[in-house]
């Protein structure tokens, strides 16, 4: 979550382990109060020391709560971006590396050559992604195309 990652901006590099620990508390909760808790929890424990953490949770909780209906297994899915920022890495580098092309088509070909040399490295898949593929296609049938069976 990118919330995470902004709250630990405020936080010096020898507490963020611990202070990334109770955030965790929050987003790993079960329901929307229950989060809400530890979010009351980790503004007792930190606001006398880092208090603009839970002011950022605080500000975007209309924004967070909804992340609550969906269950464990779709929340871990949306949570998940490791994949996602190490491919954007990886294609942010490629084109630093070259910097300027000729035309749209060379950058576009560079792109695609290498998404095609980066899906070789995937090789962890999303825990449970299974289950959260089973709730996208309840939840959106029209977004999430039945797979052909051969």
């Amino acid at each position: 979550m990118h919330l995470v990652r902004a709250s630990l901006n405020y936080v010096p590099w020898k507490q963020r382990k611990q202070v990334a620990a109770d955030l965790r508390t929050i987003y790993q909760a079960g329901t929307a109060t229950e989060a809400e808790l530890a979010l009351d929890h980790l503004a007792a424990k930190w606001d006398s020391s880092f208090p603009s953490v839970s002011q950022i949770w605080r500000r975007n909780w209309d924004r967070i709560t909804p992340f609550f209906h969906y269950p464990a297994e779709i929340r871990r899915a949306i949570y998940t971006t490791n994949a996602v920022e190490a491919l954007n890495r990886s294609l942010r580098k490629v084109i630093k590396t070259r910097g300027a092309f000729p035309n749209e088509d060379a950058a576009l070909k560079l792109l695609f050559l290498a998404l095609r040399a980066a899906e070789k490295k995937w090789t962890m898949p999303i825990h449970n992604w299974r289950a959260a593929l089973n709730y996208f296609t309840v939840l959106w049938p029209d977004r999430m195309p039945a797979l052909e069976r051969s």
